[in-house]
C-alpha cells in the first residue's frame, strides 16, 4: 500500500484541500465485471457504433521517461543502450477513421528502416480501442502472437501522454528476455 496526497481544488474559490488517499489496489480490474454487464454498455462514438467503455482502454495513471543520445555521448559516458531508434513515421487520417493511422504510418517506417514486418519480433500497439487495434492488426496483417504479447492498453491502462514511452519500455525490456 502507498499513502498518496491528492489535491482537491475548490472550482468556485481558489482554495485547494489536500486529502491524504491509500492506494492498496490496481484500479483498473474490475473483478465484478461481467459479460451480462458489459454487453449493456451505451457505444461512445455514434448511437449504432461498437466502441464503448468496456472494449476500450481505460484512463490510467502513469509515467514514462525516454532518454535518447548520440553515439558520441554513449561512447564519452559508457551508456549502454537498451535499443537504437531506426526511424519513425507520422501519417494523418480523417478524424472519423483516427485510430487507423497507424496503417498508414507503420509502412513508412519499416521502409524507412530497410526492414520488413517478418523481420519483427515484438510489436507494440496501442490500442484505445478493440475495434481500432483489430483493425490494424488485419489491415496490416500483423501476426497476432506478436502484438502486445503482454497486453496492450485495453489490459494495462492508457496513459496519457505516457503510453509511447511505456510502449516502447515494454517492447525493449520484452526483446531482450527473449
Amino acid at each position: 500500500p502507498i499513502e498518496i496526497s491528492v489535491r482537491y481544488p475548490d472550482l468556485n474559490t481558489s482554495k485547494v484541500e489536500i486529502k491524504k488517499k491509500l492506494i492498496n489496489k490496481d484500479e483498473g480490474p474490475r473483478a465484478d465485471t461481467s459479460y451480462d454487464a458489459i454487453s449493456k454498455l451505451k457505444p461512445v462514438f455514434s448511437l449504432k457504433g461498437t466502441v464503448t467503455a468496456g472494449n476500450s482502454s481505460q484512463m490510467s495513471d502513469g509515467a514514462g521517461i525516454a532518454l535518447l543520445a548520440s553515439e558520441k555521448a554513449l561512447k564519452q559516458y559508457d551508456l549502454k543502450p537498451l535499443g537504437r531508434l531506426m526511424s519513425y513515421a507520422v501519417a494523418g487520417v480523417p478524424p472519423e477513421i483516427m485510430g487507423i493511422g497507424p496503417v498508414m504510418a507503420i509502412p513508412i517506417a519499416l521502409k524507412r528502416a530497410g526492414i520488413t514486418l517478418d523481420q519483427l519480433d515484438w510489436i507494440e500497439l496501442n490500442e484505445a480501442f478493440a475495434a481500432q487495434a483489430l483493425a490494424v492488426i488485419k489491415d496490416l496483417d500483423l501476426p497476432r502472437e506478436k502484438v502486445n504479447p503482454l497486453g496492450g492498453a485495453i489490459a494495462l491502462g492508457h496513459p496519457l501522454g505516457a503510453t509511447g514511452t511505456i510502449r516502447t519500455a515494454t517492447l525493449l525490456h520484452g526483446l531482450r528476455r527473449t
